[in-house]
């Protein structure tokens, strides 16, 4: 039998593009001679549609939808993810399920039987769980259906087993040869490689070939990055599919045992840029807008932004904005210009002095005169840019891309109305080590990135000679402390302490992080890449008394 993954991008709601996304599917998979077509999971709605599943109006469009798809499937039969009513008496009202279609009849369903509800996933709160897992004759193989979530469970984790029940356990006892999955995973920082180590061993355990077909594409904070593969029996990889972009491919079946090893995924940085510019990407042209503006300060992250936007939007879609204020170094500004010329990005430059000395005549009215007002003064500069480049939003129909990265987010070393502006937080899960990688990376073929943006201290600039070390722990310091709390989650207690660090930094640091809870929900949407952002995954109330105890 020959199967065809086509791993679509779909946008929730948009039911004539995805369904056309979908007939787009069925019609080549006939021109190459396929007997079934493995489409991702909710494929005919997008993922996760959250509450719009409560709205008539989106059940009735998602029907008409799945009715266009059945007509269509003809002799080829196809296996996709849908939504449909969930049995009756039960305490939901939706399931999520697999669907096989053949011959414009529906030929077999099989409910989501784990449903995820931590971090970004709610499911529990809309639909309802499989009763049973049951297989599907055709073609001469009896087919277990799975669905994202189901595959998550099993002897592979141990001790450490999320779920009592084994999907896919189930459906080999129910005589299952070959495992098809629909999925809508996203993307995180050594996803992809867990999923397939899963699925490898799941498919060697129960002697199953598996099908996987992961949902591609930006929706909303979640990147999905497709990578949909094929394991034999043995448990080797045979096929993959293309990484953060929309591929197709057919599989022979009774050649997987013999089929060679699909070649390796590519590094980790890699994965990376490509995960934040495919979320830029579809994040702007879902919304219907294609141009952005970036504050551009010479320092790596407005620098790492820009670059990734370029590739995202291409250059001339791009605009750095360079605003020098009273202590703005000569060097920034520089670094900004040959930033703006190697990456191709149109670039202007608005002075803030005159608008500056401005706030400071006001502060003498509102608090009267003083040498200095501290981090009200240094702010405000900051909630100039802001303006500005609101301004040019609402002037040229742009989209802010803010610069702050996970680190200084994480600890409040960010201005409310000022750098935190924005649509788009792009490396707002990107820990400041992981932007350096980023830079690194970017110039790994050419310079895009100023050598000396890379090189130099990091600074704000919004005071004389300002660096962040004068405010914050070194930052390998501060993000070890943070990727082990925030994205580990391990207790206070339990955090290894960092080389030249102590407790009480860690105790600092945590106090922080806690503290400025009230900043980041008022911050822009944060495209989520690792396996905690601050984002729908993250749920903490702003005014508590809790601890990060043991």
């Amino acid at each position: 039998m020959r199967i065809a993954i086509a791993q679509i991008n779909t946008t929730i709601g948009d039911f004539d593009g995805n369904v056309g996304k979908i007939r787009g599917a069925l019609d080549r998979a006939r021109a190459e001679a396929a007997d079934l077509v493995l489409l991702p999971e909710l494929a005919s709605c997008g993922y996760p549609p959250m509450d719009l599943l409560e709205r008539p109006s989106f059940l009735e469009a998602h029907a008409r939808a799945l009715e266009q798809i059945q007509a269509g499937v003809g002799d080829l039969a196809l296996v996709t993810g849908a939504i449909l009513p969930a049995p009756a008496g039960s305490t939901r009202r939706l399931q999520n399920v697999a669907i096989a279609m053949l011959r414009g009849e529906i030929k077999a369903i099989q409910a989501k039987t784990l449903l995820p509800t931590y971090d970004v996933f709610d499911e529990s709160r809309y639909f309802e769980p499989a009763r049973q897992r049951r297989c599907w004759e055709y073609g001469g193989y009896t087919i277990g259906l799975a669905i994202c979530e189901d595959l998550w469970s099993g002897e592979f984790w141990g001790e450490n087993r999320p779920y009592p029940v084994d999907p896919i356990q189930e459906l080999v006892d129910d005589g299952a040869d070959l495992i098809l999955a629909v999925s809508a995973s996203p993307f995180e920082s050594g996803k992809i490689e867990f999923r397939e180590a899963m699925l490898a061993d799941a498919a060697r355990r129960h002697r199953v070939p598996i099908l996987f077909s992961n949902l591609v594409g930006g929706n909303d904070e979640l990147v999905f990055d497709g990578s949909s593969f094929v394991v034999n029996r043995d448990g080797e990889i045979t096929d993959r599919l293309a990484r953060f972009e929309s591929d197709f491919r057919v599989v022979e079946l009774d050649e997987l045992e013999d089929a060679t090893a699909a070649s390796a995924l590519e590094d980790d940085i890699e994965l990376l840029e490509r995960a934040l510019v495919l979320g830029i990407h579809d994040y702007l042209n879902k919304l219907g807008m294609s141009r952005a503006v970036i504050g551009l300060s010479g320092g790596i992250d407005s620098a790492v932004t820009a670059h990734l936007a370029s590739l995202a939007l291409g250059p001339e879609n791009v605009l750095g904005v360079l605003m020098p204020g009273p202590f703005s170094s000569e060097h920034s500004i520089a670094d900004a210009e040959a930033l703006g010329r190697n990456l191709g990005i149109e670039t202007r430059v608005v002075r803030i002095d005159s608008i500056y000395k401005s706030f400071l005549e006001q502060f003498h009215t509102l608090f009267g005169p003083a040498e200095t007002y501290g981090v009200t003064q240094e702010n405000i500069q900051a909630r100039v840019r802001g303006s500005l480049l609101m301004a040019v939003s609402n002037q040229e129909n742009r989209i802010v891309l803010a610069t702050g990265n996970k680190s200084e987010l994480s600890v409040g070393y960010t201005t409310l109305y000022g750098d935190l502006v924005g649509g788009l937080a792009v490396i707002g899960d990107v820990l400041k080590r992981d932007v350096y990688r980023l830079a690194r990376y970017a110039n790994h073929e050419t310079e895009r990135i100023p050598e000396n943006t890379i090189q130099k201290p990091p600074s704000a600039e919004l005071a004389p000679d300002q660096k962040d070390s004068d405010s914050l722990p070194p930052y390998p310091v501060l993000d070890e402390i943070l990727s082990q709390v925030i994205e580990r989650g391990r207790p206070a207690d339990q955090v290894d302490i960092p080389d030249g660090s102590t407790r009480e930094t860690v105790g600092w640091v945590l106090q922080q992080v806690d503290r400025n809870e009230y900043k980041r929900r008022q911050a822009p949407l944060v495209l989520r890449v690792s396996a905690k952002a601050f984002g729908t995954g993250r749920r903490l109330p702003i005014v508590h008394r809790s601890d990060w105890g043991s």
